[in-house]
């Protein structure tokens, strides 16, 4: 059952390392190059027209790694992996649609701020409801109303807070990434970290989950997750493809993800972490995105209260850059910072299925 696992992602590698030059050159023929803010460092400018909206690769590639991984093992998918997958598809919808707007109608701000919340909240409202429903012989539904860190806790908080903590969720992680997408290669590298402990987490809940009770050395310690392989499937096809994206995003790109790649990573991070029970964990796990995203809290709020910024520019890692890091250096040492986060985050993870024992 583990060949889904190898064959997705290495399926998923190749078929972005083969098939993003491909778009690259349909892309450029087409003119739909990156705007550059004429505020940000120097050295971007000489990026503007660089192909955008790459994302398209690694969500096609995921599908596509994820499904013949089920034709080739003849497993069924199950309605967490769809569910997951959907949501990182509608979600991607949404970017594409703002990054169309912006390259091919050349309105700066693409899709209107209301416009593009309400498609987000459409996607997530619509992944949250249907994940409360199909239930296995367990009674175990794809998420649970239950809020989770390393599995659930505490009493249940009902549907309606359900939908709503995970719509905050969803809109949080794309909103992060988003953020974060602005060196080359840095989102892209540092969600193959996340997804890659996704994978490993998904295979320990499926090797101790409770429905295996009988064979466990301590089933106290056992996981309620409806399908935790099937969840390691996805993370393993969203690895890869972003790890294949990676050899063309990294510096000097050749093409960038867009909000179509950002705000499906967002979504399928924010997806894997509320059907794996890890809701809470996952701001440890994807900590970068949580930092950036932070700084730019910070520094929005200190001008609207003091008229001061605390950052030279935000993003974060911007402020670095007009510091006089070089790009690669920011890059590299935010990839070793989401590598220590991601670390950490599975020690906690193996610890509460530790002290269990």
């Amino acid at each position: 059952m583990m060949n889904q696992i190898l064959f997705a992602g290495v399926i998923g590698m190749f078929l972005t390392l083969v098939g993003t030059p491909l778009l690259i050159k349909l892309l450029a023929r087409k003119g739909y190059g990156q705007y550059i803010r004429d505020d940000g460092p120097r050295e971007h400018h000489a990026k503007r027209g660089t192909p955008t909206m790459g994302g398209i690769a690694f969500i096609m590639a995921t599908f596509a790694a994820y499904f013949l991984s089920k034709v080739i093992t003849g497993k069924p998918p199950t309605f967490s992996g769809l569910l997951v997958l959907g949501l990182m598809g509608g979600m991607g919808l949404v970017g594409f649609l703002d990054d169309y707007i912006k390259i091919v109608k050349r309105r700066s701000l693409g899709l209107r701020a209301k416009a593009k919340m309400a498609g987000q909240l459409t996607v997530g409202i619509a992944f949250a409801v249907l994940s409360l429903q199909f239930a296995d012989n367990r009674g175990n539904t794809p998420a649970s109303t239950k809020l989770s860190f390393v599995q659930d806790f505490g009493w249940t908080i009902g549907p309606v807070l359900f939908v709503v903590w995970a719509l905050f969720m969803i809109l949080a992680m794309s909103n992060g990434v988003n953020l974060t997408d602005g060196l080359d290669g840095l989102a892209t590298g540092a969600s193959v970290l996340v997804f890659g402990a996704y994978t490993f987490i998904g295979v320990w809940q499926f090797q101790e989950a409770c429905a295996n009770a009988q064979t466990l050395t301590n089933p106290s310690a056992c996981y309620e997750v409806r399908d935790p392989l099937d969840l390691a499937v996805v993370a393993s096809a969203l690895m890869g493809s972003c790890l294949g994206f990676l050899w063309w995003n990294t510096s000097p790109a050749k093409i960038f993800m867009g909000d179509t790649g950002s705000l499906a990573l967002g979504g399928a991070l924010a997806g894997l972490a509320i059907c794996s029970r890890t809701e809470l964990l996952l701001a440890l796990l994807g900590g970068l995105f949580v930092l950036i995203t932070m700084s730019v809290v910070i520094q929005v709020g200190s001008f609207r209260m003091t008229g001061k910024r605390v950052f030279r520019m935000a993003p974060l890692q911007h402020h670095f850059e007009l510091k006089g890091w070089s790009e690669v250096l920011v890059v590299v040492r935010f990839w070793i910072i989401q590598g220590i986060c991601v670390i950490v985050g599975l020690g906690i993870f193996y610890a509460g299925w530790a002290a269990d024992k």
